[in-house]
Protein backbone atom coordinates (compact mmCIF):
# COMPACT_ATOMS: atom_id res chain seq x y z
CA UNK A 1 0.00 0.00 0.00
CA UNK A 2 1.26 3.52 -0.78
CA UNK A 3 2.46 5.59 2.12
CA UNK A 4 0.15 8.29 3.43
CA UNK A 5 3.12 10.68 3.49
CA UNK A 6 4.18 12.58 0.34
CA UNK A 7 7.58 11.51 -0.99
CA UNK A 8 10.30 13.76 -2.42
CA UNK A 9 13.32 12.60 -4.45
CA UNK A 10 16.20 15.10 -4.26
CA UNK A 11 19.22 14.52 -6.48
CA UNK A 12 22.65 15.37 -5.12
CA UNK A 13 21.27 15.72 -1.61
CA UNK A 14 23.99 14.19 0.55
CA UNK A 15 25.63 17.53 1.28
CA UNK A 16 25.66 21.31 0.84
CA UNK A 17 22.42 22.90 -0.43
CA UNK A 18 20.84 19.56 -1.32
CA UNK A 19 21.22 18.31 2.26
CA UNK A 20 19.75 21.55 3.62
CA UNK A 21 16.73 21.12 1.37
CA UNK A 22 16.38 17.50 2.48
CA UNK A 23 16.47 18.42 6.17
CA UNK A 24 13.99 21.26 5.78
CA UNK A 25 11.47 19.27 3.74
CA UNK A 26 11.80 16.31 6.08
CA UNK A 27 11.07 18.65 8.99
CA UNK A 28 7.95 19.78 7.13
CA UNK A 29 6.66 16.20 7.18
CA UNK A 30 7.77 14.74 3.85
CA UNK A 31 9.49 11.40 3.33
CA UNK A 32 12.81 12.00 1.60
CA UNK A 33 14.86 10.06 -0.94
CA UNK A 34 18.52 11.03 -0.71
CA UNK A 35 20.32 10.53 -4.02
CA UNK A 36 24.10 10.76 -4.27
CA UNK A 37 26.88 9.75 -6.62
CA UNK A 38 30.10 9.47 -4.59
CA UNK A 39 29.33 11.09 -1.21
CA UNK A 40 28.38 7.79 0.38
CA UNK A 41 29.47 8.56 3.93
CA UNK A 42 27.65 11.90 3.96
CA UNK A 43 24.50 10.30 2.52
CA UNK A 44 24.54 7.51 5.10
CA UNK A 45 24.98 10.01 7.91
CA UNK A 46 22.10 12.15 6.66
CA UNK A 47 19.79 9.16 6.36
CA UNK A 48 20.69 8.09 9.89
CA UNK A 49 20.02 11.62 11.15
CA UNK A 50 16.61 11.90 9.49
CA UNK A 51 15.54 8.36 10.31
CA UNK A 52 16.53 9.06 13.91
CA UNK A 53 13.89 11.77 13.94
CA UNK A 54 11.24 9.76 12.08
CA UNK A 55 12.03 6.05 11.55
CA UNK A 56 11.53 4.71 8.03
CA UNK A 57 11.15 8.16 6.50
CA UNK A 58 14.17 8.14 4.20
CA UNK A 59 15.75 6.11 1.44
CA UNK A 60 19.29 6.37 0.09
CA UNK A 61 19.93 5.79 -3.61
CA UNK A 62 23.30 5.89 -5.36
CA UNK A 63 23.40 6.53 -9.11
CA UNK A 64 25.47 8.11 -11.84
CA UNK A 65 23.02 10.56 -13.39
CA UNK A 66 24.91 10.73 -16.68
CA UNK A 67 23.77 7.13 -17.29
CA UNK A 68 20.41 7.89 -18.89
CA UNK A 69 19.40 4.24 -18.97
CA UNK A 70 19.71 4.03 -15.17
CA UNK A 71 17.38 6.94 -14.41
CA UNK A 72 14.02 5.10 -14.62
CA UNK A 73 15.34 2.64 -12.03
CA UNK A 74 15.66 5.49 -9.53
CA UNK A 75 11.93 6.11 -9.81
CA UNK A 76 11.22 2.38 -9.63
CA UNK A 77 13.21 2.08 -6.38
CA UNK A 78 11.29 4.96 -4.82
CA UNK A 79 7.92 3.47 -5.75
CA UNK A 80 8.98 0.01 -4.59
CA UNK A 81 9.83 1.44 -1.16
CA UNK A 82 7.11 4.05 -0.63
CA UNK A 83 4.45 3.23 -3.23
CA UNK A 84 4.47 6.80 -4.55
CA UNK A 85 6.54 9.78 -5.73
CA UNK A 86 5.09 13.27 -5.29
CA UNK A 87 7.97 15.65 -5.95
CA UNK A 88 11.24 15.61 -7.89
CA UNK A 89 13.93 18.13 -6.98
CA UNK A 90 16.67 18.31 -9.63
CA UNK A 91 19.50 19.66 -7.50
CA UNK A 92 22.62 17.72 -8.56
CA UNK A 93 24.99 19.92 -10.53
CA UNK A 94 28.52 20.00 -11.88
CA UNK A 95 30.39 23.32 -11.73
CA UNK A 96 33.88 24.28 -12.88
CA UNK A 97 35.47 26.74 -15.33
CA UNK A 98 35.78 26.04 -19.04
CA UNK A 99 37.50 29.06 -20.60
CA UNK A 100 37.00 29.39 -24.34
CA UNK A 101 39.97 27.84 -26.10
CA UNK A 102 40.51 25.20 -23.44
CA UNK A 103 37.10 23.46 -23.30
CA UNK A 104 37.12 19.73 -24.02
CA UNK A 105 34.28 17.60 -25.33
CA UNK A 106 34.42 15.62 -22.08
CA UNK A 107 33.87 18.80 -20.06
CA UNK A 108 30.97 19.81 -22.30
CA UNK A 109 29.36 16.39 -21.94
CA UNK A 110 29.86 16.27 -18.16
CA UNK A 111 28.41 19.73 -17.48
CA UNK A 112 25.43 19.26 -19.77
CA UNK A 113 24.82 15.76 -18.39
CA UNK A 114 24.47 16.92 -14.80
CA UNK A 115 22.83 20.31 -15.39
CA UNK A 116 20.44 19.62 -18.27
CA UNK A 117 20.37 16.06 -19.59
CA UNK A 118 19.79 14.22 -16.30
CA UNK A 119 17.09 16.63 -15.06
CA UNK A 120 15.18 16.22 -18.32
CA UNK A 121 15.31 12.44 -18.53
CA UNK A 122 14.70 11.96 -14.82
CA UNK A 123 11.69 14.27 -15.07
CA UNK A 124 10.45 12.23 -18.01
CA UNK A 125 10.84 9.01 -16.04
CA UNK A 126 9.11 10.46 -12.98
CA UNK A 127 6.24 12.11 -14.84
CA UNK A 128 3.74 9.20 -14.66
CA UNK A 129 4.11 8.97 -10.88
CA UNK A 130 4.02 12.74 -10.43
CA UNK A 131 0.94 13.01 -12.63
CA UNK A 132 -0.86 10.40 -10.53
CA UNK A 133 -0.18 12.51 -7.43
CA UNK A 134 -0.74 15.96 -8.97
CA UNK A 135 2.86 16.53 -7.98
CA UNK A 136 5.60 18.92 -8.99
CA UNK A 137 9.16 19.30 -10.24
CA UNK A 138 11.61 21.83 -8.80
CA UNK A 139 14.83 22.64 -10.65
CA UNK A 140 17.84 24.26 -8.98
CA UNK A 141 19.21 26.81 -11.41
CA UNK A 142 21.64 29.70 -10.98
CA UNK A 143 21.50 33.41 -11.60
CA UNK A 144 24.24 32.67 -14.18
CA UNK A 145 21.65 30.96 -16.35
CA UNK A 146 20.64 34.44 -17.50
CA UNK A 147 23.77 36.51 -16.71
CA UNK A 148 26.93 34.61 -17.65
CA UNK A 149 29.90 34.11 -15.36
CA UNK A 150 33.30 34.82 -16.91
CA UNK A 151 35.29 31.70 -17.63
CA UNK A 152 32.28 29.37 -17.25
CA UNK A 153 30.49 29.43 -20.63
CA UNK A 154 29.53 25.75 -20.73
CA UNK A 155 28.14 25.73 -17.19
CA UNK A 156 26.11 28.85 -17.92
CA UNK A 157 24.81 27.38 -21.18
CA UNK A 158 23.77 24.17 -19.42
CA UNK A 159 21.94 26.09 -16.70
CA UNK A 160 20.23 28.19 -19.38
CA UNK A 161 19.03 24.94 -20.94
CA UNK A 162 17.64 23.90 -17.55
CA UNK A 163 15.85 27.25 -17.27
CA UNK A 164 14.16 26.70 -20.62
CA UNK A 165 13.33 23.13 -19.60
CA UNK A 166 11.56 24.56 -16.56
CA UNK A 167 9.35 26.72 -18.76
CA UNK A 168 8.81 24.09 -21.43
CA UNK A 169 7.86 21.29 -19.03
CA UNK A 170 5.54 23.63 -17.15
CA UNK A 171 3.54 23.79 -20.41
CA UNK A 172 4.06 20.19 -21.48
CA UNK A 173 3.08 18.62 -18.14
CA UNK A 174 0.22 20.96 -17.19
CA UNK A 175 -2.33 20.76 -15.70
CA UNK A 176 -1.27 17.73 -13.67
CA UNK A 177 2.34 18.59 -12.78
CA UNK A 178 3.70 21.98 -11.75
CA UNK A 179 7.29 22.82 -12.74
CA UNK A 180 9.25 25.66 -11.16
CA UNK A 181 12.84 26.67 -10.51
CA UNK A 182 15.01 28.42 -7.96
CA UNK A 183 17.96 30.55 -9.09
CA UNK A 184 20.29 31.09 -6.11
CA UNK A 185 22.86 33.82 -5.87
CA UNK A 186 25.89 33.63 -3.57
CA UNK A 187 24.88 30.96 -1.07
CA UNK A 188 27.87 28.65 -0.69
CA UNK A 189 31.26 29.42 -2.16
CA UNK A 190 32.72 26.80 -4.53
CA UNK A 191 34.60 24.02 -2.76
CA UNK A 192 37.81 25.07 -4.51
CA UNK A 193 37.44 28.31 -2.63
CA UNK A 194 36.97 31.88 -3.79
CA UNK A 195 39.43 34.62 -2.82
CA UNK A 196 38.18 36.75 0.05
CA UNK A 197 38.47 39.86 -2.13
CA UNK A 198 36.19 38.28 -4.74
CA UNK A 199 33.70 37.29 -2.03
CA UNK A 200 33.61 40.84 -0.70
CA UNK A 201 33.14 42.26 -4.19
CA UNK A 202 30.25 39.90 -4.89
CA UNK A 203 28.51 40.81 -1.65
CA UNK A 204 29.04 44.50 -2.41
CA UNK A 205 27.04 43.99 -5.64
CA UNK A 206 24.21 42.38 -3.69
CA UNK A 207 21.50 44.82 -2.53
CA UNK A 208 20.95 42.93 0.74
CA UNK A 209 24.71 43.17 1.41
CA UNK A 210 25.22 39.59 2.51
CA UNK A 211 25.61 36.10 1.20
CA UNK A 212 22.63 33.78 1.38
CA UNK A 213 22.46 30.51 3.26
CA UNK A 214 21.38 27.01 2.25
CA UNK A 215 18.39 27.52 4.54
CA UNK A 216 17.27 30.43 2.35
CA UNK A 217 17.10 28.04 -0.60
CA UNK A 218 15.41 25.32 1.45
CA UNK A 219 12.67 27.70 2.59
CA UNK A 220 12.04 28.80 -1.00
CA UNK A 221 11.85 25.15 -2.03
CA UNK A 222 9.19 24.40 0.58
CA UNK A 223 7.18 27.42 -0.57
CA UNK A 224 7.17 26.33 -4.21
CA UNK A 225 6.44 22.70 -3.36
CA UNK A 226 3.80 23.09 -0.64
CA UNK A 227 2.47 26.63 -0.54
CA UNK A 228 2.19 27.71 -4.19
CA UNK A 229 -0.42 25.46 -5.85
CA UNK A 230 -1.25 28.09 -8.52
CA UNK A 231 2.39 28.73 -9.46
CA UNK A 232 4.05 26.97 -12.41
CA UNK A 233 6.63 27.93 -15.00
CA UNK A 234 8.32 30.37 -12.64
CA UNK A 235 11.96 30.80 -11.67
CA UNK A 236 12.35 32.37 -8.25
CA UNK A 237 15.59 34.31 -7.77
CA UNK A 238 16.87 33.83 -4.23
CA UNK A 239 19.91 36.04 -4.62
CA UNK A 240 19.62 39.00 -2.27
CA UNK A 241 18.62 41.18 -5.17
CA UNK A 242 21.68 40.64 -7.41
CA UNK A 243 19.50 39.88 -10.43
CA UNK A 244 18.16 43.44 -10.40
Amino acid sequence: MPSDTPVILITGSARRVGAAIARHLHGAGYDIVIHHRSATAEAQALVAELDGRRPGSTLRLQAELSDIEALPALVDHVVARFGRLDVLVNNASGFYPTPVGTTSVAQWNELFASNAQAPYFLSQAAAPQLRARQGCILNLLDLYASSPLAGHPVYCMAKAALAMMTLALAKELAPDIRVNGIAPGAVLWPEAGKPAEDQRAMIARTPLQRAGTPQDIAQAALFLIRDAPFVTGQILHVDGGRSI
